[in-house]
């Protein structure tokens, strides 16, 4: 039986590698690239389904629940940033239907978590990082860096507290990435671990031993449908925090 991490392995499915002229680099279609795309699949169909009866005076339950979500996300947006907001809208609601359909078809058997892996969540999150920053430079200029000096500071430690406020701006993108990865990871390692034991205990007791990890499993299968959502929530929250700061910094 395989371990329980072996679900995380990175597998090629087309096989391809630059020639030496261009590095030699293996830029392979995987599992986890198809699984992106699946995702992204996904998400058109939930939306262009959803939007197909718009004109309708009587939104039906797709419709409903794609206007739902939009609504969710809209508010969450203006909650946090504000009026100058809603042009930041569309990237919000992409990062958080890309992370929730990609942390939900991960939940399917013998499918591939791609959030479980953080080389893909730092990406996201430097993405994220980088246009921040951006923003706050292009919106204020060379004002942006007073956003590392706290206001009613005293003077004698204002150099270490610029010190602290720097390195905790650059943590945001590692500590985004890391929270998004280890919670995936985590939960998919404990239920495959306790969906172990029904196997192993259910065929050293007749069945019997099995039924106290069936039961967990079920419990830890509804328990990661939540984290799905939760994380996806909270890394659109945090998005709308950072955007916030870099518009209207201290």
């Amino acid at each position: 039986m395989a371990g329980p991490l072996a679900q995380f392995e990175i597998t090629p499915l087309i096989e391809i590698k630059l020639p030496e002229i261009l590095g030699g680099y293996d830029i392979s279609f995987t599992n986890s690239a198809l699984w992106m795309l699946l995702s992204i699949a996904a998400v058109s169909v939930f939306l262009l389904a959803g939007s197909r009866r718009r004109d309708s005076d009587v939104p039906g339950r797709w419709q409903g629940s794609v206007e739902s979500c939009y609504e969710f996300i809209a508010g969450l947006v203006n909650d946090n940033i504000g009026d100058d907001g809603r042009k930041f809208l569309p990237i919000v609601f992409t990062l958080f239907l890309f992370i929730l359909f990609g942390n939900l078809l991960g939940m399917i058997p013998y499918s591939f978590t791609f959030t479980s892996h953080i080389i893909v969540t730092f990406a996201m999150a430097l993405m994220v990082f980088l246009g921040v920053t951006i923003l706050g430079i292009f919106t204020h200029g060379l004002h942006f860096f007073s956003f590392f000096v706290p206001q009613g500071a005293p003077k004698v430690l204002i150099p270490f507290m610029v010190v602290i406020e720097v390195i905790s701006y650059l943590s945001r993108p590692m500590s985004l990435a890391i929270r998004l990865f280890a919670n995936m990871m985590a939960g998919h390692t404990m239920m495959k671990v306790f969906a172990g034991f029904i196997i192993s205990l259910g065929a050293a007791t007749y069945g019997i031993g099995g039924l106290a990890p069936l039961a967990m499993t079920v419990i830890l299968t509804g328990f990661e449908i939540l984290v799905a959502f939760l994380q996806a929530y909270v890394f659109a929250v945090l998005t709308c925090l950072y955007i916030n700061d870099a518009l209207h910094l201290h």
